[in-house]
């Protein structure tokens, strides 16, 4: 598993907003410039988040992004799933058309689902919260 630019910039993101609080919305030029992300890609990540609900959106003057619930709420495992997709180790446990066609017979795809359990339940286990106090 090789987690994109646009999954580790959104989880960098989302970081900025619970350090920031939540008080505020905060201008995605402010953010951009901020996080050195170019506004333009830093604008399709932000859609992603919006529409899924992750995140609060006005427009206009005074407008902003924020996140609309506790840091505690937000883990890296459903930040990276929604930007990602899958989060799987090998395509071939992967759901939908990248499934492999030996999964009926392949004597390792058992240790592939755990590897993939593993780092789900680790990502699932560390919320944005607890990436607060690491700083």
């Amino acid at each position: 598993m090789i987690v994109s630019t646009k999954g580790r910039y959104a989880l960098r993101v989302m970081l900025h907003f619970a350090l920031s609080g939540n008080e505020q919305y905060i201008p995605l030029k402010e953010i951009a410039e901020s996080e050195e992300i170019s506004q333009k890609y830093l604008e399709s990540i932000m859609t992603t988040l919006s529409k899924a609900g992750f995140v609060d959106a006005v427009h206009g003057k005074g407008g902003g992004y924020r996140l609309n619930r506790a840091p505690e709420e937000y883990t890296v495992g459903s930040i990276l799933k929604l930007t990602e997709g899958s989060l799987a180790a090998v395509s071939c446990t992967s759901q939908g058309p990248a499934a492999c066609s030996r999964a009926t017979c392949c004597q390792t795809k058992p240790m592939w689902e755990k590897l993939d359990a593993m780092i789900d339940d680790f990502l699932e286990n560390i919320t944005l919260a607890d990436l607060m106090d690491k700083k």
